[in-house]
């Protein structure tokens, strides 16, 4: 019955123009590079393939997922059962004499470059960060004293439906790495930013300085999703994983990095299981020594339960 719904769904994202993958290996879709097979993966580069897709999948209960970059992403080596709806690419235009508009799927990087070649600033914060915008959106992402919220005017996301609505700043209710579509199956198509005039030279500059903290601070030699523990209230995850000892801990190909703490990295060949247990025990020690319950940043993808609960539960 799922390979007849497949074949319908590999039928319609031949009509709609989509490029997709069969049996494709998702650990060429993470920054952490594991990851196994699912059934198919789309490449939705417009917010109108968006539109026909993944409604589509829903009305035909056919399970899915959404990826971006997946640069937020620790995936089941195991593969995954559902289908991959990819956002990827696009474009961002001028949408005022200082706005931005971004479809979901460009990279943050790309739309940095886009706002400096425009000269307007606000952005900057975001450069280096591997990330889609649909996914900085979803998580509120943010860097160096800057966060998504604060230049964000609105976002345009559908539900599984396919209807689509549009909410201001205000409606987004944007915390640490959360916001309205972490808590809800919307999908995130466009957002729009409001920036500021500013010299190209300076815009530049900045952007060079956080680039520079990131290639000394960070290892990003080796793959990874970034920080793999929120800042929990009071403190600073790498400081609590680098005061009970477990700079450069590992299991297996993983390992927390002794570059940065607050980073786990697939030093070699990392299996899905390494990195869970990895996490378990480093949120296991971290509360023995500190009292603190760390939380997985990354989201979890995984047919297995028992992982899934592993990282919010000890």
């Amino acid at each position: 019955m799922m390979s007849d719904k497949i074949d319908l769904l590999e039928k319609e994202a031949e009509s709609a123009g989509c490029h997709f993958v069969c049996n494709a290996e998702l650990k060429n879709y993470t920054t952490f590079k594991i990851g196994g097979k699912t059934p198919i993966l789309i490449d939705l580069d417009s917010a109108e393939k968006c539109v026909k897709l993944i409604p589509f999948a829903a009305k035909n209960k056919i399970p899915y997922r959404i990826f971006g970059r997946g640069s937020n992403l620790i995936v089941d080596d195991r593969g995954v059962d559902s289908v991959i709806f990819h956002i990827f690419g696009g474009e961002a235009a001028l949408c005022g004499e200082n706005k931005v508009s971004c479809f979901a799927g460009i990279s943050l990087v790309k739309a940095c470059g886009f706002a400096l070649e425009n000269g307007l600033g606000g952005l900057e914060f975001a450069y280096g960060i591997p990330g889609s915008i649909g996914g900085a959106v979803y998580m509120n992402a943010g860097a160096y004293g800057g966060e998504i919220k604060d230049v964000i005017t609105s976002v345009a996301a559908m539900d599984k439906d396919g209807s689509v609505r549009y909410y201001d700043s205000s409606e987004l209710d944007m915390s640490y790495r959360k916001s309205r579509f972490t808590q809800s199956d919307e999908v995130v198509l466009t957002a729009e930013f409001t920036l500021v005039k500013k010299d190209k030279t300076e815009i530049r500059k900045k952007m060079d300085e956080l680039m520079e903290k990131r290639r000394t601070k960070q290892p990003l030699d080796f793959p990874s999703a970034g920080s793999t523990f929120k800042r929990p209230e009071g403190s600073y995850a790498s400081l609590l994983i680098e005061q009970s000892g477990l700079k450069g801990f590992s299991v297996g190909g993983a390992e927390v990095s002794t570059k940065h703490s607050g980073f786990v990295i697939n030093k070699g060949n990392a299996s899905f299981d390494d990195l869970m247990k990895l996490i378990s025990e480093v949120k296991a020690i971290v509360k023995e020594k500190t009292g603190y319950l760390l939380e997985c940043e990354p989201e979890i993808i995984s047919d297995r339960e028992e992982y899934v609960r592993c990282i919010f539960s000890l």
